[in-house]
């Protein structure tokens, strides 16, 4: 990362989860008048938002995470010096009744950042087995009624559709024999549909080797988690580039020949502060990773 008598950075950065652009907009602040920064966002309202931007450093593309490569190369750019992968689903889809992300509203079931494409909630569960819909809660949700759920959706659906917020949240309330204190029972199983309708997972898995191809010698890939599940990919990633390569089978090297680590972990992780959860309570679960690139 390069930076000017200024103390602006040089370079061409890529913000891979536009959101309302609270990032984008601290990043181009700290950019020098020749840099680029690159937005990246599948939820098309996130897109609109950013093309008021009219800053002429700054671009965006309504793309997936699978898609981050090619949206980058169409740019004529061929290494950029970082990259920030923001995880999870955003505020402004949260607090949006309509996109049916939260139990605190009664809205139609929805759950996909991307509404131009795919099956909604409601869809994929109108046609889902019970055992598809426990494995989802389970794997996903890491839920422990994940049986009991699937079987009471299962049920439910037999007497009519379940198009609704409420009406699952009710559902799984129902279900769910023991409560976790400060948290409302239908929250693994919103979460784990989601997940699981967005593909957020698989999407995590193919984005990472993409960012890393397209960092530039002491790049900087940042990655802010919210679960578990997407930290432990992230970590394992980023832990496996530190690690000098392995040799061929049978193949007699030193340490020293080894091919070499391709990323630097940077810092530990870092989480929320007491007095950022209480100014932000959905940062409570944000895990900050760092890494740079050094082949």
């Amino acid at each position: 990362m390069a930076i000017d008598g200024n103390g602006r950075a040089r370079g061409v950065y890529v913000d891979a989860t536009f959101g309302r652009g609270g990032h984008a907009k601290l990043i181009l602040d700290r950019l020098d008048r020749q840099g680029r920064l690159i937005a990246l966002d599948r939820d098309a309202s996130a897109v609109a938002a950013g093309r008021l931007i009219t800053d002429p450093r700054f671009s965006i593309v309504h793309a997936r995470f699978s898609e981050l490569e090619q949206t980058v190369r169409a740019k004529n750019v061929a290494a950029v010096d970082g990259v920030l992968l923001d995880l999870g689903v955003s505020s402004p889809q949260l607090d949006d009744p309509q996109r049916g992300f939260s139990f605190r509203f009664d809205a139609p079931l929805d759950m996909r950042m991307d509404q131009t494409r795919g099956a909604t909630a409601a869809q994929w569960m109108a046609r889902a087995s019970e055992e598809e819909i426990r494995e989802v809660v389970r794997s996903h949700g890491e839920e422990r009624f994940a049986k009991q759920i699937a079987k009471a959706i299962v049920a439910a659906r037999a007497r009519g559709p379940v198009t609704g917020t409420r009406q699952l949240a009710d559902l799984v309330g129902a279900a769910v024999r023991t409560r976790e204190p400060g948290k409302d029972p239908a929250t693994r199983t919103f979460q784990a549909l989601r997940i699981f309708i967005n593909q957020e997972l698989e999407e995590l898995s193919l984005v990472l080797p993409q960012a890393l191809s397209l960092l530039g010698k002491r790049g900087r890939l940042v990655v802010i988690s919210f679960h578990s599940l997407e930290d432990r990919i992230v970590k394992n990633f980023i832990r496996n580039h530190a690690r000098a390569g392995e040799a061929p089978a049978r193949v007699p090297l030193r340490e020293a020949e080894l091919p070499p680590p391709r990323l630097r972990i940077l810092g530990k992780p870092q989480r929320p502060g007491e007095r950022e959860i209480a100014s932000n309570p959905r940062a409570r679960s944000a895990v900050l990773r760092v890494a740079e690139k050094l082949v």
